[in-house]
């Protein structure tokens, strides 16, 4: 999977002589917690909420409420962005987006494609987008734990029973990193999958239904 057929497409930007005032209320409006910054086409900057946030005047502050207003209505979004912005390409494969997402601590990478701002990723779309069908969130079926079922000399026996009852599997993970744990555990898209367990379980497998609750 790659990065393009996660990304939001549709990119709300704001150029830098935005005033502060101006690029919270964009931001309030969309519900955003970032806008990328274009100037001719050319990302230049990104400016977040808390950047926005930290502009403004502290409550020990002298100035009087329209002061203040006035202040930050002259303030513009060159003043506070953050210029050193990390970015990814269409082409990328998302887990070295989260890879570098991770390195750089940031929660969301513009998507550039010739210079040019196409998209961009945020850290609820790798939950919602990847995360989610991977774990088999929000999806209705039978889960099951299969103890060894990771196991390679195991794992054809189990999907050898999987294809005798004709089931369809949602999704498949290991939920455990350690290479001493070989579970695995397997979404499918049937409710009942009563057959399998009996069968897998006279091979001597053993199996636990993992319910899943929001």
């Amino acid at each position: 999977m790659r990065i393009k057929d996660i990304m939001t497409r549709d990119v709300v930007t704001i150029p830098s002589t935005t005033p502060i005032v101006e690029a919270e209320r964009v931001l309030a409006a969309h519900r955003f917690e970032r806008l990328p910054v274009v100037d001719m086409g050319k990302l230049v900057g990104l400016v977040t909420k808390d950047n926005i946030l930290r502009a403004g005047p502290s409550a020990a502050t002298t100035l009087s409420r329209g002061e203040a207003v006035y202040l930050l209505s002259r303030l513009t979004v060159a003043e506070v962005m953050k210029r050193n912005v990390i970015t990814v390409s269409p082409e990328t494969m998302v887990e070295k987006a989260v890879a570098i997402a991770q390195a750089y601590r940031v929660g969301c990478l513009p998507v550039l494609e010739e210079a040019t701002v196409t998209g961009i990723v945020t850290t609820n779309d790798f939950f919602y987008k990847v995360l989610n069908p991977l774990f088999g969130i929000g999806q209705g079926g039978a889960r099951l734990k299969i103890s060894h079922g990771a196991d390679p000399k195991n794992m054809q026996k189990v999907l050898d029973w999987v294809n005798k009852f004709g089931l369809s599997i949602g999704s498949v993970w290991k939920p455990s990193i350690d290479p001493q744990k070989n579970d695995l555990i397997v979404q499918f898209r049937e409710n009942d999958v009563t057959g399998l367990v009996e069968g897998l379980r006279a091979s001597g497998f053993e199996v636990e239904n993992r319910e899943f609750s929001p």
